[in-house]
C-alpha cells in the first residue's frame, strides 16, 4: 500500500470514531461549506447560478446514503423529484446524481428499482439526466443489476459509474458495452480491502486511463471525473490525437476543488460539470473528501479551532 492509500485508509478509519464524528459535526460545518453548497436546495441552485457564469454546468446531488427504512427511501425519492422540478425551472443543463442506498437498495433491489423508475419518469419531460453513483464494493453487483433493469425497461436518461481502483471494473465495463452506457470513470473514494481494490496509486491511475480510453474507443458518452492534472492532460492529448470530438466526453470535478482548473477547461471549449452536493447529511461525503488529499487536513484543523 503506497502512502496515498495509507493516508486514505487512516482518515476513513478515524472518521468512523464516534467522538471524532461528533466533534466535526458540531464544530466543522464551516469546513463542509468548502465542498458542500449548503443545507438547502435553494442554496444549491444559487451555487448553480454562480457556476454557470463561468460556463461550468452543475451536477446536483442531494446528500444521503444507506437509509434504514423504506419510509426514508421514499422520502428521499420525493425530495429528488422536487429537486428535478426546481431544476427544470432554470435555463441550465439538468443533471442529477443519486445513490441507490438512499433509495432503499439495502432493503431490496425491487424497492430501489421502483423508486429510481419514478425519478426517471419525472426526469424525462424535464430533459434531466440522472446518474447512478457507484458505492462501496459489496453494492456494485446490485447497483449494476438495477441499472440493467432500468435500461431494459426503456430508461435511457441514466448512466453508471465505474471505479478504477476496483479490480473488477474492466470486466464490468466489458459486460456493460451492449447497453452503450453513459459512463463516468472515477478513481474511487471508499476504504476497500486489497482483495478487491488496487492499493498502489500508479496502478489505479493506469487503470483509470485503461477504462476511460476503452469507453471512448467503444463510442460511450464518457465523463472523465478526476482532479489529477496528469490524467486530465493525458486525456486531452489522447482524444486530440485520435480525433475524438469534445462532444463525446466531458470533464467532471467536485464543487470547491480546483476551481481555476474548472474555469480553464471550460475556457478551452470542453464541457465541464461540477458535482454540487447539498443537504444536511454531509459527514460521510466530507470524510471521503478529506481522505483524498492530505492538504485537506489543514482545513479540518482550522475549522475545528475556529468553530
Amino acid at each position: 500500500m503506497d502512502l496515498n492509500q495509507s493516508y486514505r485508509a487512516f482518515v476513513l478509519r478515524i472518521a468512523q470514531n464516534p467522538s471524532v464524528k461528533n466533534l466535526v459535526l458540531t464544530r466543522g460545518k464551516r469546513l463542509s461549506r468548502r465542498f458542500v453548497a449548503g443545507d438547502t436546495l435553494e442554496e444549491a441552485l444559487k451555487a448553480v447560478e454562480g457556476l454557470e457564469k463561468d460556463h461550468i454546468h452543475a451536477i446536483l446531488d442531494l446528500l444521503g446514503e444507506m437509509v434504514t427504512s423504506e419510509a426514508m427511501a421514499r422520502g428521499f425519492k420525493d425530495q429528488i423529484v422536487g429537486l428535478i422540478r426546481a431544476f427544470a425551472a432554470r435555463p441550465y443543463p439538468r443533471y442529477v446524481s443519486v445513490k441507490l442506498t438512499q433509495l432503499g437498495l439495502d432493503h431490496g433491489e425491487d424497492l430501489a428499482f421502483s423508486l429510481m423508475a419514478e425519478i426517471l419518469e419525472e426526469a424525462r419531460p424535464a430533459d434531466c439526466f440522472v446518474r447512478i453513483d457507484m458505492e462501496d464494493s459489496p453494492r456494485v453487483d446490485a447497483t449494476l443489476r438495477v441499472y440493467r433493469r432500468l435500461r431494459e425497461a426503456g430508461y435511457t436518461n441514466t448512466g453508471v459509474v465505474l471505479q478504477s481502483y476496483l479490480k473488477r471494473s474492466e470486466q464490468d465495463l466489458e459486460a456493460l458495452l451492449p447497453f452503450k452506457p453513459a459512463v463516468r470513470i472515477v478513481k474511487g473514494a471508499y476504504k476497500e480491502p486489497p482483495e478487491v481494490a488496487f492499493q498502489d496509486k500508479r496502478i489505479i491511475d493506469a487503470q483509470y486511463l485503461v477504462l476511460t480510453k476503452k469507453a471512448l474507443e467503444n463510442g460511450l458518452p464518457t465523463a472523465i471525473a478526476t482532479h489529477d492534472p496528469h490524467l486530465i492532460e493525458e486525456m486531452k492529448r489522447w482524444t486530440a490525437e485520435r480525433g475524438i470530438g469534445q462532444d463525446r466526453f466531458e470533464f467532471q470535478l467536485l464543487y470547491g476543488v480546483r476551481r481555476d482548473e474548472q474555469r480553464r477547461l471550460a475556457a478551452e471549449g470542453y464541457t465541464v460539470r461540477a458535482y454540487v452536493p447539498y443537504g444536511t447529511d454531509w459527514y460521510p461525503y466530507l470524510s471521503r473528501r478529506i481522505a483524498e488529499r492530505p492538504e485537506n487536513l489543514l482545513f479540518v484543523a482550522r475549522s475545528l479551532v475556529q468553530g
